[in-house]
């Protein structure tokens, strides 16, 4: 049964990230950011006051890619989102289920952000790490944790917001859900990694096992097919079954040259490695686009939107235009991804394939990670992209009692390696035993002492930001 709650205080913080390798995706490389974190306290209807948190990478260049703003004017509008939407949710208006709280800001937010020019998929950024936080709240002071909490649907999900489906359709699928007691990682190969040899697209040591891979590309069809020829051969020569998906970040301009990559998918035999196993093509045109841009002939190939998926209102958009999938991030917003679940299902059960994917790179070492891993495995997303412990050395900069006290609480989910703690892969999987203690799939929260508080920019006029 959903409970009613009120905000009470809402305070962010933030912790810079080094990486020990650049990350390069489209046209950004990323060798450091940094990751906010959010702390709430709620009033729980009858219950008192509970304490919640969440964390999530501030990073720059992916909520908006547009090419007259440098990377850290892109992380300053996500700071933006985070103080706009605070105001938002602690104006006084009695008491409200997590998602009706969620539900009645979301225009008010992309309003005031669009005020900005911070566009919708930045603007999303603030509510989803505050309705984290909430919901973490919530599930400790109920005493259960995040899937069963869901499962009742403790935050009182309903079709407000998805006017396409129904109350019923979103209890039912809530209802019916099991938690998914391991997912499997996805070793993404950024633009600058590494191919062949050691520390190579094969080497086990870089890929900790994994049988899927994601694979980005960098919108020049020929390019492209010559880079994913060399990785094709290297993922030959592994002893287990692969899968891999590609991603574009938003590179392809248009349909011509995106069609030229899938015909060369589909003609090409150097390709084979990679178009045999292939499972789907990820945002591969910018968002702003992909909406006029219906795939045709070229949906023979499974697609997916990432970037585009920047409002409700978006998935079945992008089903009208041939896609076929939608990603999961919880930097988007954890509501959203379970209602883009139950349309996948509701879709799926009339005789066709939709779906949900993972799709987050950046989900550091602890609340980051465990927050949206089970997320995953409450919708039903069987392997996730989970990178980030390959850019970031385990817990980078947090204190190591910080690190300590996450590898206690969830000795499945890390292991120390003696100089540092982190992510600990099972022959390619998460395991999500720890995930079920009380609260949103942590048992500790980060050591908020060894927290900077979050830099506060001052609003801007869109006239000013043009």
């Amino acid at each position: 049964m959903p409970l009613r709650l009120a905000v009470r205080d809402i305070a962010f913080f933030e912790r810079p990230v080094r990486f020990v390798r650049p990350f390069r995706f489209g046209a950004v490389v990323i060798n450091a950011a940094s990751q906010a974190f959010v702390r709430v306290e709620i009033e729980v209807e009858g219950k008192g006051t509970s304490v919640g948190a969440s964390a999530e990478m501030l990073v720059p260049k992916w909520f908006d890619k547009r090419p007259q703003l440098t990377p850290e004017e892109t992380v300053t509008e996500l700071r933006r989102s985070l103080m706009i939407a605070r105001e938002l949710y602690l104006v006084r208006s009695g008491f409200d289920t997590a998602f009706g709280l969620h539900a009645c800001r979301v225009a008010a937010q992309t309003e005031a952000c669009a005020k900005e020019d911070i566009p919708p998929l930045a603007a999303a950024y603030g509510p989803a790490e505050i309705d984290k936080a909430i919901l973490d709240a919530l599930l400790r002071s109920a005493g259960v944790n995040f899937f069963d909490g869901m499962m009742g649907n403790i935050a009182g999900i309903d079709a407000g917001l998805s006017p396409d489906l129904q109350d019923g359709d979103l209890a039912q699928f809530l209802a019916g859900r099991k938690r998914l007691e391991r997912v499997a990682i996805r070793h993404t190969v950024g633009l600058d990694d590494q191919v062949e040899g050691v520390g190579g697209v094969a080497d086990a040591r870089e890929n900790t096992g994994a049988r899927y891979f994601k694979l980005k590309l960098n919108g020049d069809p020929e390019a492209d097919v010559a880079r994913l020829i060399r990785i094709g051969r290297q993922l030959a020569t592994l002893s287990r079954d692969y899968h891999v998906s590609l991603d574009a970040n938003e590179q392809y301009a248009d349909l011509t040259a995106l069609g030229a990559l899938v015909d060369r998918l589909d003609r090409d035999s150097a390709l084979k490695p990679i178009a045999a196993k292939l499972l789907y093509i990820e945002q591969p045109m910018p968002r702003d686009i992909t909406r006029q841009s219906p795939l045709g002939e070229l949906s023979r190939r499974d697609f997916i939107i990432d970037e585009a998926d920047d409002s409700y209102d978006a998935f079945p958009a992008a089903r009208a235009l041939g896609y076929r999938g939608i990603s999961s991030k919880s930097c988007k917003g954890i509501y959203k991804s379970v209602v883009n679940a139950t349309r996948a299902a509701k879709w799926s059960g009339k005789g066709e394939k939709f779906f949900v994917t993972g799709e987050d790179l950046t989900c550091q070492a602890g609340l980051g990670v465990q927050q949206d891993l089970a997320l995953g495995a409450l919708i039903g997303v069987t392997h996730a992209e989970r990178n980030g412990h390959h850019y970031v050395d385990g817990f980078g900069d947090a204190p190591a009692i910080e690190a300590q006290a996450f590898l206690a609480a969830h000795p499945d989910l890390y292991v120390s390696d003696g100089n540092s703690v982190r992510l600990s892969v099972h022959d390619g999987d998460l395991l999500t035993g720890s995930l079920t203690a009380p609260g949103f799939a942590s048992s500790v929260h980060p050591n908020w002492s060894a927290l900077s508080a979050l830099p506060q920019p001052k609003a801007r006029t869109k006239e000013q930001a043009i």
